[in-house]
C-alpha cells in the first residue's frame, strides 16, 4: 500500500504521455470528393488529448489524497509528482497550443506550410511550468494560498481548448485558431504561474466560517453553473473568475 501514491503519480504521467501522442496525431488530411480535394481536420485526436490531461488531473488529485491518508511522504514522491506534472500539465498542453497555432497559420490564404518558429512559443508554457515546479519544490509549503496559479490548473484550462474548438460554444471557436489570441493566452498563463500574487485554495474551506470563505464558495457555485450552462467554455469562465476572485482577496490571503 505504501507504493500506491507513486503508482497513481505514474498513472498521471502515463496519461500525460498519451495526451501528447493524441496531440501529435491531430493532423489534417486531404480527401478527394467528386474530383475536388477537401481538407479534413483531425479534431477528434486533439479532443482526446484534452480528455487524457483531465484524467491525469484526477490521478494528480488522488495521489496526494492517498499519500495523506497513508501518511506516506518522501522526497522521491515529491520529485516524481513534479516530473509527472511537468509532462501532463506542461508539455502536453504545449503540444495542444502548438497544434492550435499550426491550424491558425494554415488558415491564412495561400498557406501551404509554416515555419516551426511561429508555433515554437507554445513551448514557453512547458518552460515556465518547469520553472514554477522547481520553485514549488524549493519553497516552504503552505495550505493558506498558492503563490501563482498551480501548474495542473493551467494544464486543465488548456485541455478545455480543443473541446471549445470542437463544440464551438457561443461561436467562440474561431478565437482559438487566431494566432494573436493564442500568443496572448500563452504569455498570460506563463506569467500567472510564476507571478507574486496569491491565489486562494479550497483546502481550508472546512476550517473557517462561511463568512470567511464567502468568495471561494461563491466561486465554486458560479463555476459549477458556468460549466453546466456553457460546458467546455465554462472551464475558461471558471478560470477567469478564479483569477478575479483571488485578486480581490489579496489582503485576506495570509
Amino acid at each position: 500500500m505504501k507504493h500506491l501514491p507513486n503508482v497513481l503519480t505514474l498513472a498521471n504521467l502515463f496519461c500525460g504521455c498519451i495526451a501528447i501522442v493524441f496531440a501529435l496525431h491531430w493532423q489534417p488530411f486531404l480527401r478527394e470528393l467528386n474530383g475536388q480535394d477537401f481538407w479534413i481536420p483531425g479534431t477528434s485526436q486533439v479532443y482526446l488529448s484534452g480528455f487524457f490531461i483531465l484524467l491525469a488531473g484526477i490521478f494528480d488529485l488522488l495521489d496526494g489524497a492517498v499519500a495523506r491518508w497513508l501518511d506516506e511522504h518522501s522526497p522521491i514522491g515529491k520529485d516524481l509528482d513534479s516530473l509527472a506534472d511537468l509532462v501532463s500539465f506542461g508539455v502536453a498542453p504545449s503540444m495542444i497550443l502548438m497544434k492550435l497555432l499550426w491550424v491558425a497559420f494554415m488558415q491564412h490564404k495561400g498557406a501551404v506550410d509554416i515555419s516551426m518558429w511561429v508555433v515554437a512559443p507554445a513551448f514557453f508554457l512547458a518552460c515556465f511550468a518547469a520553472l514554477r515546479l522547481a520553485k514549488f519544490n524549493n519553497t516552504e509549503a503552505t495550505t493558506a494560498y498558492f503563490m501563482g496559479i498551480p501548474t495542473p490548473a493551467i494544464g486543465l484550462l488548456v485541455a478545455s481548448f480543443p473541446m471549445i474548438y470542437f463544440f464551438n460554444p457561443m461561436g467562440v471557436a474561431s478565437l482559438f485558431t487566431n494566432e494573436w489570441f493564442l500568443y496572448g493566452v500563452i504569455i498570460l498563463l506563463c506569467w500567472l504561474m510564476n507571478c507574486k500574487f496569491k491565489f486562494f485554495t479550497l483546502k481550508g474551506l472546512m476550517k473557517g466560517s462561511v463568512k470567511e470563505n464567502m468568495l471561494p464558495l461563491v466561486w465554486v457555485f458560479l463555476s459549477i453553473v458556468s460549466i453546466v450552462i456553457f460546458r467546455s467554455l465554462g472551464v475558461s469562465i471558471a478560470f477567469l473568475l478564479y483569477v478575479a476572485f483571488s485578486f480581490a482577496m489579496q489582503k485576506k490571503l495570509v
